[in-house]
């Protein structure tokens, strides 16, 4: 099969970046779909990778985010057949989605939304997990709950915060204020259904209280460590702070007075764990595709780059290294 992956970890302008490869064609194991990928995205994942995980040999191939149509199944699968048309976001252990055949275990596979194509589809699955756990797992939530309650979402116009703006008004009654420092992030925020948008380029706290609002819950989805001591001074007592980003440093210390609670989330943990509610992935992907089939979610596709190959993929490396990607930025399948 063909796939696009990488030999050493080089700047995206290097013609060597990424490279073209053929490989044999993946067999499924006994949990696993062999699946046949007719859309794709790019998450900072795969470029942090890329520049931090020098393959020991060989190539390494990445992707994670998946759309496609199931071909055959291990001998322990029982949620899926073949035909089936199904989306996920893989397992950070295993190879990567830039190609044209992929297996994956089934317990971190949903069907595939109806209402969207391979591309759109593909667009979701890593940050609609990331921005779950985050309101379910981190936060502990319920659905239907909330009410009173307010969310600050700081890089809300990424990936992530794209769907987790769309699941909290959907799925809680908590208000959503995420922040943006430009026209048109700002414009993406409340089409994606904010209730308000503040600067976090500014006084963080100035412009909520300005609003009356002090969030108990804050996501971190970007430059944590710049804003950390402004979230410290912006959310209730006994608020909740949970962060999908790397930051070099945090004076973790400064959560005392308040009481916060701290969280990490990385949605990669449970297939790389194989935890036992592993299967929880699978389920959410499920209740994801049906809120955009009852059009209560909207996909978060922004661009689409046409079919994979190594210029477009690096193209899409490009994009989301420059901090400015709103949304997601999607593939069709590699020819």
């Amino acid at each position: 099969m063909k796939a696009i992956g990488y030999r050493k970890s080089l700047p995206i302008g290097d013609p060597d970046a990424l490279l073209a490869v053929e490989l044999p064609d993946p067999e499924p194991g006994p949990h696993d779909l062999l699946v046949e990928v007719m859309g794709g995205s790019v998450n900072p994942v795969d470029v942090k990778v890329r520049m931090r995980a020098e393959p020991e040999s060989g190539h390494r191939i990445l992707g994670f985010d998946a759309a496609g149509i199931v071909r055959a199944v291990g001998s322990g699968v029982a949620r899926f057949r073949p035909g089936d048309e199904v989306y996920y976001a893989g397992d950070i252990g295993r190879t990567g989605t830039n190609a044209q055949l992929h297996v994956v275990d089934e317990r971190i596979v949903g069907r595939k939304p109806r209402r969207l194509d391979w591309a759109a589809a593909a667009a979701l699955p890593l940050t609609a997990i990331t921005a779950w756990e985050m309101l379910f797992d981190c936060f502990d939530l319920v659905e239907g709950e909330g009410g009173g309650d307010a969310l600050l979402a700081i890089g809300g116009a990424g990936g992530v915060g794209s769907i987790l703006i769309q699941l909290a008004k959907a799925l809680t009654g908590l208000r959503v204020v995420a922040t943006a420092s430009r026209a048109e992030s700002r414009d993406w925020c409340l089409r994606m259904g904010a209730d308000a948008v503040i600067d976090h380029t500014q006084d963080m706290r100035a412009q909520l209280v300005e609003m009356g609002v002090t969030p108990r819950y804050v996501a971190a989805l970007s430059g944590s460590d710049r804003h950390f001591g402004s979230i410290v001074e912006l959310i209730a007592p006994r608020g909740e702070i949970a962060l999908i980003d790397d930051p070099q440093e945090l004076d973790i210390a400064k959560i005392k007075p308040k009481a916060l609670s701290f969280h990490w989330e990385f949605m990669f943990a449970r297939p790389a764990f194989e935890t036992d509610d592993m299967d929880t992935q699978h389920r959410l992907l499920m209740r994801v595709a049906d809120l955009i089939d009852d059009g209560r979610v909207a996909g978060t596709a922004t661009r689409n780059l046409g079919p994979l190959s190594v210029e477009t993929l690096k193209e899409g490396h490009r994009l989301q290294e420059s901090g400015r990607a709103i949304g997601k930025t999607v593939f069709e399948a590699l020819s």
